[in-house]
């Protein structure tokens, strides 16, 4: 086309190229909504999986007593529960307590014909301890006696549902990978070893500033702070570390990758709202392992049950968590290192502006997500 000059213009060569690009950019938008659309999904999958229907399944109690009646409820509870209850008969009071207070157990019901009583420990978990009690109430109410509940192992004043350490988990989750996007990001002109020593240190704060707010605070941890303390740090690094590591591989992949790990699976497999006896298998079977149930089940035994009650296990579960996280930042230094040797022997380029929009979004990506 020529205007009234006699020109050419350029309109149609615009017009023709505008579609194609259009397109392009279309796709590439559809691309970078991929991970909020995947995070919707696995926070639905995850949390209405692990919480909507919270029901028995082998809920270890016991009848306290050895007469032929104590081995009749016993046996009747079971029957009607099937694999609802674990329920097993104990001799006495002492023995049943013991149990409660080993987390082996999470009621004991103590027959008796005028003042039938119910032994649970809340420090273990008070909804657990709840399902216990709505057990053994039809029990108690079939005699028509009120049903005394008995807590060996109660909660922390500032803390009565027993859940205030799992939103201490929370805050210890999201300060650690959160830190993870802005150590990948911001830190990204920095050598694997300072990102990794910026981790740690990141990590002793993070720590610091759950057991601060956890304890003098709220008064959610009103004694062995120094403990619990310790047990944050430990589960805040092993998440930093393994974020960075992650970083060199994933990068605006790695938030996404932190939220399963770390949240969606974490949360939901922490005890810390429900404990396994009140999941489905597959909840109960992650929360063996994982390192928000190390957090909570080992905070849980120093508070309430004097360093007892498998702690041990969860530490061990929680440095592996941490060791996983330093192999991967040697993964990370081993591969990071490789691609600057093959920059330095490749052909030089200038970077392209594409590639510097995609830097930008991957940040963008990472903040969003945090």
């Amino acid at each position: 086309m020529k205007t009234s000059d006699g020109a050419e213009s350029a309109q149609p060569t615009a017009t023709h190229h505008a579609a194609p690009n259009r397109w392009h950019s279309i796709g590439h938008l559809a691309v970078h909504l991929l991970t909020p659309l995947l995070m919707c999904l696995g926070m639905a999958l995850a949390y209405q999986g692990a919480f909507h229907q919270p029901e028995p399944h082998h809920l270890k109690v016991a009848v306290v007593g050895t007469t032929a009646p104590d081995q009749v409820l016993a046996q009747t509870l079971k029957d009607r529960a099937g694999d609802a209850l674990d329920v097993t008969t104990l001799p006495d009071r002492q023995s049943a307590e013991q149990q409660l207070r080993d987390r082996d157990l999470v009621g004991a019901y103590v027959p008796d014909a005028n003042r039938p009583e119910l032994l649970v420990a809340k420090g273990n978990s008070d909804t657990s301890a709840m399902a216990a009690e709505a057990v053994f109430q039809p029990v108690a109410a079939h005699q028509g006696v009120p049903l005394a509940v008995t807590d060996v192992a109660p909660l922390a004043a500032g803390d009565p549902t027993g859940q205030g350490i799992f939103f201490l988990l929370v805050a210890l989750s999201i300060g650690s990978y959160a830190s993870v996007a802005v150590i990948g990001t911001a830190g990204a002109a920095l050598g694997i070893r300072v990102r990794a020593l910026v981790g740690l240190a990141t990590s002793l704060v993070v720590s610091a500033i759950g057991i601060v707010t956890a304890g003098p605070v709220f008064h959610i941890v009103d004694h062995q702070q120094v403990a619990i303390w310790a047990l944050g740090w430990l589960y805040s690094a092993g998440i930093v570390a393994i974020g960075t590591g992650l970083h060199a591989f994933l990068k605006r992949w790695t938030t996404l990758t932190m939220m399963v790990l770390f949240v969606m699976l974490n949360f939901t497999t922490s005890g810390g709202i429900y404990r396994p006896e009140l999941q489905n298998g597959f909840f109960g079977a992650l929360h063996g392992f994982w390192n928000g149930a190390g957090f909570i089940e080992g905070a849980r035994s120093i508070l309430y049950f004097d360093g007892g009650a498998g702690l041990g296990g969860r530490v061990l579960s929680l440095a592996l968590w941490l060791v996983v996280g330093l192999a991967l930042l040697v993964a990370a230094g081993i591969y990071e290192q490789r691609q600057r040797t093959a920059a330095v022997t490749g052909p030089t380029a200038e970077p392209r502006s594409d590639e510097l929009a995609e830097d930008e979004l991957e940040e963008l990506e990472e903040t969003v997500a945090v």
